[in-house]
């Protein structure tokens, strides 16, 4: 074995790598403790809703009051905030229909609105039209004439056919297709979507 000391007392090599492993190890556990120690001391300094407003919504009937920053979609307040998923974020910029809403009795994108410009308004969306139990007329027609597939882009266009049916209970096609015209369906199922809105037309029923 040679030697761990040089004749004149200096340190060896082996001594010197040694130390400096050690010292290494040493601050590079200190460290990760003060980095944890600091991310469990450490507290938020800045409000989760810097500005925010309230807005008073008024939702299938319930009256919501929403304490809501001024960037916050009327899509956002429904989805997020109330746990109203009926109405679909897809394309997110007013393209495709999925997130059709009934404001004040007409016909909006959700999603290219902000809440705060809908204060004080009477919103209704999917869920206020029927449930499962309970469907409304158009609800049962598209069930009847099978009008969806992956069903993502369903609630827009009940909602959408709603409006239509709303203006005129015995709407024609064309009416109906000019109505739906901002709504996609991906499936292209639109066929189907349309004899059903005929169906519901045709019932007697309304909206």
């Amino acid at each position: 074995m040679p030697e761990e000391k040089s004749a004149k007392g200096e340190l060896s090599r082996r001594q010197f790598i040694r130390a400096s492993g050690a010292a290494v190890a040493a601050s590079t556990v200190a460290g990760t403790l003060i980095s944890a120690n600091t991310k469990a001391d450490a507290a938020p300094t800045v409000p989760a809703a810097i500005g925010a407003v309230d807005v008073s919504l008024k939702v299938n009937g319930k009256a919501h009051t929403l304490s809501l920053q001024p960037r916050v979609t009327l899509l956002d307040a429904l989805r997020e905030r109330l746990q109203i998923t009926g109405p679909k974020r897809i394309c997110d910029r007013g393209n495709c229909g999925g997130c059709t809403v009934m404001k004040d009795g007409k016909p909006i994108y959700a999603c290219m609105m902000l809440a705060v410009d809908a204060h004080q308004s009477e919103i209704l969306t999917v869920e206020g039209m029927g449930t499962p139990e309970r469907m409304s007329v158009i609800q049962e027609k598209f069930v009847e004439h099978d009008g969806l597939m992956c069903g993502f882009c369903t609630p827009g266009f009940v909602t959408s056919v709603h409006a239509v049916l709303q203006k005129n209970p015995s709407a024609t096609m064309d009416e109906i297709r000019r109505g739906c015209a901002g709504n996609i369906c991906r499936c292209g199922t639109f066929n189907r979507v349309f004899e059903a809105a005929v169906a519901a037309a045709r019932s007697g029923r309304g909206a």
